[in-house]
């Protein structure tokens, strides 16, 4: 249904682009929009009209960010826009006009709110909310906290909008059709245009030159050939030098390029950029005494926000950014640069995350960062993100992007990423104890499963596994055709006369067995016998060596060393033909026939060669032997044909066996099966399908495991809370209750923790630090701090080592990799904090950076804050609870220092009329005031050329 909209002049004075047209003609057509576009083109101004339409329809907005610096930044831009009462924000530790139209608040928060509602009713919390703005979307690439996006899309009820506000992504289409199949009607609205165009940049120590060629789709001529010149040249093991950071400053401020963000993978490269910026400023009189008064009423609220250091470089229009510093500290800086003031910022990539501090140029001082997963090149979509922040949309014509050449890193790899295209979004989404109890506390099993197989992962695996269902489906078709054919067959029969012809193939093995054992016992026994034979024995030989197909017999003339024990037998047979052989070519030995004493006057011939299978005729002094032989032969039957060789065969097991063979035979032969034309084919065929079977289910249980592969992690943490007792069959507990009601990494640890009632009577300070202890994950190898470990927090913690270890095996177990931390090391810093020490001196008693110790206080706050809404623990510790977080939340743990912007426009306002003179001429205005207003002039212009100088110094 087509709503109202208000118009868009009265909002928005200016012309609005093309896909912010688009996106805001979905919205009115009541459809969600998920919008891809590059960094600083303007995507925020759709999630503004939303908040415009709601409010003009009696409506509310929820506005999500990823950060919580990024939700304090949306707060003051939309109290300035629709005024401070329209406006309220929630995050985890802080709760302002929460009723308010506009309520700005990490996904995290809303996540949580959808957790307690089954799918498709609306929540209390949710009641009047037109829509749902997801700023940066792309978040859900975050390997961490990726999955709380997909969650607030799959259980955010359908009558609500979702306006997914995203970076350029490759898979952007992928990102909507899911968003429609979970969700509702979903249209993608995609740009690459960017209205401050970007310009790409390499500076090595020679200058700043162009990357890219004038299409920015690769190297710059100018950079090919000197690469082609290098390729013909000599190799030089020599590491290209790198430009120093003057250098580079330099080159930024000759060309006009500054303010940048200068972004340098480490705390202490920021730290050190600082520090080498020590004799520079860049900015005039002017700009360094605004700044100096902003944050001289900054201070005035908070003298503990800032070390003398970062005061004195802030004031020469210098600074650094990243995760050890206050967050109270940088929210000054992102005021400063987005004043300009601030010429330069030293970056980690946090600094690319969604916070707003557009600058002309962005510096990449390296194109490789070092990650959980070791060392790495940057991903196009890194670059692009931290690249996106060069260009301020209506104040600049040209962004710039500066690549650095590094150690490892030149400008080839510097063109190949920045002409890359953005990656795809993959899915993080990962199941936790807390999503199985809250699932289970609204939903069934079946329906729990529903959900869970909704998820981008899910949606993304199935594209992927098509390749695999059309295999499955190739199979099943194959299958359904050969069970087609077969259908007729009588099986039964089949299977009998294969199992009777199994039964042959078996009895004809096992006398082959028999026969060749037979053989092998005479073939020894002939073996035996030879050694004592003598010459003028009568042999039938048979084998190898003999060229006879017909047992031959034959007279032993003499014997010749053979390669082994058996000798070689110079034989003269009944042919006349003189023979050499083994043993092993006697098949019978007759010792029954007297032997022929003629041989013994009998030679071989020279010219027969002694070796097995050679031959050489008779001659006439043989003929008589022969005669001889013939006639031994016919009186007593050893004729060709004699039944000598049967005699192996018809041993008695032997004969047993070859009768029960022959019996099988006959048994397959009179088979009706036997007859079958063809039957050999079908056996084949039968073959196939098995093997098409064996191929089907193997496919099938692969897809299914790999498609299901999200609810199998569901059900192995649902049998794990089973075990500790966290969940009866699929009801949740009062312990299940417990967990469900805490947030963490491992809710289940954190339940069983604050269950077990070892810290009920724990006093604030020592309650404080045992939350550090188990959510803790400072893991440095350098880290120290010098406060010990409270002895309170150490007794009340061994109670819990059975359950942790337990928990462990239990987990690795089911397959499950989810922190269980129980870490002491910091524990008395926190207890510390607690009772009251100054920040500075809890800094000074630790390697930690300040931003460390804020982040790990504020988790510790986040669980205090937490422990008084757990259902089924005592009531000392919610109290105890409750009266730690107050003694935790002081500054600088409490959020950003609010100065009142009435004291900070005097201070400003102070700083205009001094530089205008306005002030000494207010004071007095006769000859000598004058003369002294000259005098403050020749200061002034002094002070201009300083400044200058400075200025100078600073660009070189």
């Amino acid at each position: 249904m087509t709503v109202a909209a208000p118009a868009l002049g009265h909002i928005f004075p200016f012309p609005l682009d093309d896909f912010q047209k688009q996106a805001i003609f979905a919205l009115d057509h009541d459809r969600s929009v998920v919008v891809c576009a590059p960094t600083g083109s303007g995507k925020t101004l759709i999630g503004e009209y939303a908040i415009h339409r709601a409010l003009a329809h009696g409506k509310r907005v929820f506005y999500t960010t990823p950060l919580k610096a990024l939700s304090n930044q949306k707060l003051r831009d939309f109290r300035e826009q629709f005024g401070s009462q329209q406006v309220g924000l929630l995050t985890g530790d802080v709760s302002v006009n929460r009723e308010a139209p506009i309520l700005v608040m990490t996904t995290e928060i809303f996540r949580n709110m959808l957790y307690g509602t089954p799918i498709g009713e609306i929540s209390p919390a949710l009641v009047g909310v037109e829509t749902v703005v997801l700023d940066e979307c792309h978040y859900m690439n975050d390997r961490t906290r990726g999955t709380v996006w997909e969650e607030s899309i799959i259980y955010c009820p359908p009558s609500i909008q979702l306006v997914a506000l995203s970076a350029t992504i490759a898979n952007s289409e992928q990102l909507t059709d899911w968003l429609t199949q979970v969700h509702g009607p979903t249209d993608l609205v995609y740009s690459d245009f960017r209205p401050v165009p970007l310009q790409f940049s390499f500076c090595s120590d020679k200058g700043l030159f162009p990357l890219l060629n004038d299409q920015k789709t690769d190297l710059h001529p100018n950079f090919k050939a000197r690469l082609k010149k290098k390729k013909g040249a000599k190799v030089s093991k020599r590491q290209p030098p790198t430009p120093g950071l003057p250098f580079v400053l330099q080159q930024l401020y000759d060309r006009d390029m500054l303010p940048a963000i200068y972004f340098i993978f480490s705390r202490k490269g920021c730290e050190r950029a600082v520090d080498d910026c020590a004799n520079l400023s860049l900015v005039n009189p002017q700009e360094a005494a605004t700044i100096r008064a902003q944050v001289d009423v900054f201070l005035s609220h908070s003298a503990a926000a800032a070390k003398d250091s970062q005061v004195d470089a802030l004031c020469r229009g210098i600074a650094s950014h990243h995760a050890g510093l206050l967050p109270a500290w940088k929210g000054l800086v992102e005021e400063l640069f987005q004043q300009g003031l601030v010429k330069v910022v030293f970056a980690t990539e946090t600094l690319a995350a969604g916070i707003n501090m557009p600058a002309r140029t962005t510096v990449i001082s390296v194109l490789s960062k070092r990650t959980d997963d070791g060392h790495r090149l940057l991903n196009p979509s890194e670059f692009l993100q931290m690249a996106g922040r060069a260009g301020r949309r209506g104040m600049d014509p040209q962004g710039y992007v500066v690549t650095v050449q590094s150690r490892f890193q030149g400008v080839k790899e510097a063109a190949q990423i920045a002409t890359a295209k953005a990656d795809p979004l993959v899915s993080q989404f990962t199941p936790s104890y807390g999503m199985v109890l809250n699932l289970l506390q609204t939903h069934t099993l079946t329906e729990a499963q529903e959900l869970v197989e909704r998820s981008f992962g899910r949606y993304l695996a199935m594209l992927t596994l098509k390749p695999q269902q059309e295999a499955i489906a190739a199979v099943a078709a194959d299958m359904e055709e050969l069970r087609a054919d077969l259908a007729e067959v009588p099986w039964d029969q089949f299977d009998a006369y294969e199992k009777l012809k199994g039964h042959l193939k078996e009895e004809e093995r096992l006398l082959q067995i028999l026969q060749n054992q037979a053989e092998d016992r005479q073939s020894k026994e002939m073996t035996l016998a030879l050694a004592f034979a003598v010459a003028g024995t009568f042999l039938t030989l048979q084998g190898k060596h003999v060229p006879y197909a017909q047992p031959l017999p034959a007279v032993l003339v003499a014997k010749a060393p053979g390669p082994n024990q058996s000798p070689y037998l110079i034989c003269l047979g009944w042919d006349n033909c003189w023979l050499v052989v083994t043993t092993l070519d006697v098949v019978a030995l007759h010792g029954e026939v007297p032997r022929l004493t003629a041989v013994d006057s009998l030679v071989p011939p020279i010219a027969l060669e002694i070796r097995p299978g050679q031959s050489h005729a008779g001659d006439g002094e043989t003929v008589a032997l022969v005669q001889q032989l013939q006639a031994m032969v016919q009186r007593h039957g050893l004729g060709a044909n004699s039944n000598d060789l049967m005699e192996v065969l018809q041993a008695e097991e032997v004969q047993t066996q070859l009768e029960r063979t022959a019996e099988v035979r006959s048994r397959l032969e009179a088979h009706p099966v036997h007859k079958w034309q063809g039957h050999n084919h079908l056996r084949k065929k039968r073959r196939r399908l098995e093997r098409l079977e064996a191929e089907y289910l193997d496919r099938q249980a692969k897809f299914e495991s790999f498609s299901h592969r999200h609810w199998e992690e569901f059900l192995n943490l649902l049998y794990i809370l089973q075990e500790f007792q966290g969940v009866e069959e699929t009801q949740p507990t009062i312990l299940g209750e417990n967990i469900a009601a805490l947030r963490g990494e491992n809710q289940l640890w954190l339940g069983l923790a604050f269950s077990s009632g070892l810290f009920d009577d724990l006093a604030p300070q020592h309650l404080a630090a045992v939350c550090h202890a188990l959510i803790s994950d400072i893991t440095r190898p350098d880290l120290w701090v010098r406060y010990r470990v409270p002895n309170a927090v150490e007794d009340s913690l061994e109670g819990l080592r059975p359950v942790r270890r337990r928990l462990l095996q239990t987990q690795h177990r089911y397959q499950v990799h989810l922190p269980t931390c129980l870490e002491l090391e910091l524990t008395g810093l926190v207890e510390a904090w607690a009772l009251g020490c100054s920040w500075w001196d809890l800094c000074s008693q630790t390697s930690l950076d300040e931003g460390d110790i804020v982040r790990i206080l504020r988790r510790v706050l986040d669980l205090l804050n937490q422990l008084p809404y757990v259902p089924h623990i005592a009531r000392e510790l919610k109290r105890n609870a409750s009266r730690a977080a107050q003694l935790i939340d002081r500054f600088p743990v409490r959020d950003l220092v609010v100065v009142p912007e009435a004291e900070l426009e005097t201070a400003i306002e102070l700083v205009a009329a001094e530089e205008a003179g306005d002030v000494a001429a207010a004071e007095d205005g006769d000859e000598d005031g004058e003369d002294e207003t000259d005098g403050d002039a020749g200061s002034a212009n002094e002070t201009d050329a300083a400044a200058g100088d400075a200025t100078d110094a600073a660009a070189g």
